[in-house]
């Protein structure tokens, strides 16, 4: 008999959409809320008036949330309400849609967005955060990647494209098969796990950018595909991009073969994020957790982190795997304080 409670229920994926303004997140966003795609998906746009919600193309509204005569939902966060607000009128309503597109604006950095779902646990419990969609601007990307006034530390063109799950290279049309492999290398460079796609008028086949992740009740291994951690090897991967002067990020992975004492571990990783947040893009593991039947998953964006059992632990050989992507990690420090979670 399976234990009907380990499943978790039903949660709406979410994919949060970035990218430098002229990237083309607005041609793809009218793309979703006018074509018919086939896809029930709720848009929650940042900036009024970015996309056109033309009243030829709306069926009904109430308030900021309009339903799109081909199936889609649209709805504004502005100073006026913000996003959890939003989320909830939106999730009072998830029997019309199946899943949710956030748009962030233009100069934003993706990962508050991110947090904001795990802030609030009446939206984090019906949610689930598909992927990290960056859309870059072929042509003009150059200039914001390596913009002395952009460089270095607050380079948000740089955030976003390290924080990605995906990458699409949009307008490529206007680009050349040299440039475009040279500036795919250079996102490489920032992010060696996401899959960089190509687009043309930011038309993206939308099965690349929704249910990336596809959280059907899965085990270790799809969990940590999913997370794209590798439980094998033990892969630091120190960026260096030459021209790119960003050498501070870096991915920094451990593995632990005792498991972790669970209060302790909460404990650490609280005090630890709390104090380096900001210089830490993202947390991810598939934990052993002492006395659990089950798996933990940790995910964090900055210093908020969720970690929580997903399903129990089959065959596998139970050891834990945590990858931290940020700046400036001093891997021996986070060793030492992960280390002394263990059980002893």
């Amino acid at each position: 008999m399976m234990n009907v409670h380990e499943i978790p229920k039903d949660k709406l994926p979410i994919t949060i959409l970035t990218g430098f303004l002229g990237s083309g997140k607005t041609t793809l966003l009218n793309y979703i809320l006018t074509e018919r795609h086939g896809y029930r998906i709720a848009v929650i746009e940042n900036e009024f008036g970015e996309v056109d919600v033309d009243s030829d193309l709306v069926l009904a509204s109430d308030e900021e949330i309009y339903q799109m005569q081909n199936g889609c939902i649209c709805c504004f966060v502005d100073v006026r309400n913000d996003l959890i607000d939003v989320m909830k009128k939106l999730l009072a309503q998830k029997d019309k849609f199946d899943h949710i597109i956030v748009e962030t604006s233009g100069l934003a950095d993706p990962t508050p967005v991110a947090t904001a779902f795990f802030a609030d646990r009446s939206v984090a419990d019906e949610v689930n955060l598909d992927a990290i969609v960056t859309l870059v601007d072929a042509k003009h990307i150059d200039q914001h990647l390596y913009d002395p006034v952009l460089d270095g530390r607050d380079n948000q063109a740089v955030d976003q494209i390290v924080a990605a799950d995906r990458i699409i290279v949009n307008k490529v049309d206007l680009a050349d098969e040299g440039g475009l492999v040279k500036l795919e290398s250079d996102l490489r460079g920032l992010n060696q796990t996401a899959e960089i796609m190509r687009s043309e008028f930011g038309v993206v086949d939308l099965n690349n950018i929704l249910n990336v992740n596809g959280f059907q009740p899965s085990y270790v291994k799809e969990r940590a595909e999913i997370l794209q951690i590798d439980m094998e090897a033990d892969d630091d991967q120190h960026h260096h991009h030459g021209h790119l002067h960003d050498e501070t990020v870096s991915s920094v992975s451990m593995t632990f073969d005792q498991p972790f004492v669970l209060d302790k571990l909460h404990a650490v990783l609280t005090s630890f994020l709390e104090e380096k947040g900001p210089a830490v893009f993202r947390t991810k593991g598939i934990l052993s957790v002492a006395g659990e039947d089950r798996f933990y998953v940790l995910q964090a964006v900055h210093q908020l982190f969720d970690l929580r059992p997903d399903h129990p632990w089959q065959d596998e050989e139970r050891r834990s795997k945590i990858v931290f992507i940020g700046r400036d990690l001093d891997r021996d420090e986070i060793e030492r304080k992960l280390a002394s979670c263990l059980v002893d």
